[in-house]
């Protein structure tokens, strides 16, 4: 189980698209192999930007909408929201340096 909160349809815009901090969403499902490899590595990336980026999980399952949207064709996926658009993603199993990387470019 993962110490990231998660997101739904229902609180997607409070929780993402309206927070003052850059969100990076990591959509994901639970039989999905490579997103549960994925997992502790988006939460070490959220333990070290925990003060600059706010990182949730959304279940792309139990939110198909949302994946749609964002045109999510495959998982994992990795969007990140700044000022409640998407501006950059990562999509399948990469190492934490890949990610630190894109967040470096959006964050200060």
């Amino acid at each position: 189980m993962s110490a990231l909160p998660n997101v739904s349809q229902a609180d997607f815009a409070t929780e993402v698209l309206q927070s003052d901090k850059p969100v990076l969403v990591d959509f994901w499902a639970e039989w999905c192999g490579p997103c549960r490899m994925l997992g502790p590595i988006v939460e070490k990336v959220a333990t070290a930007y925990a003060e600059k980026v706010k990182v949730v999980k959304l279940n792309t399952d139990e939110n198909p909408a949302l994946g749609g949207e964002y045109h999510v064709s495959g998982i994992p996926c990795l969007i990140l929201f700044k000022g409640g658009k998407p501006v950059d993603r990562i999509v399948g199993y990469v190492p934490e340096g890949t990610i630190s990387t894109m967040l470096g470019k959006h964050v200060a």
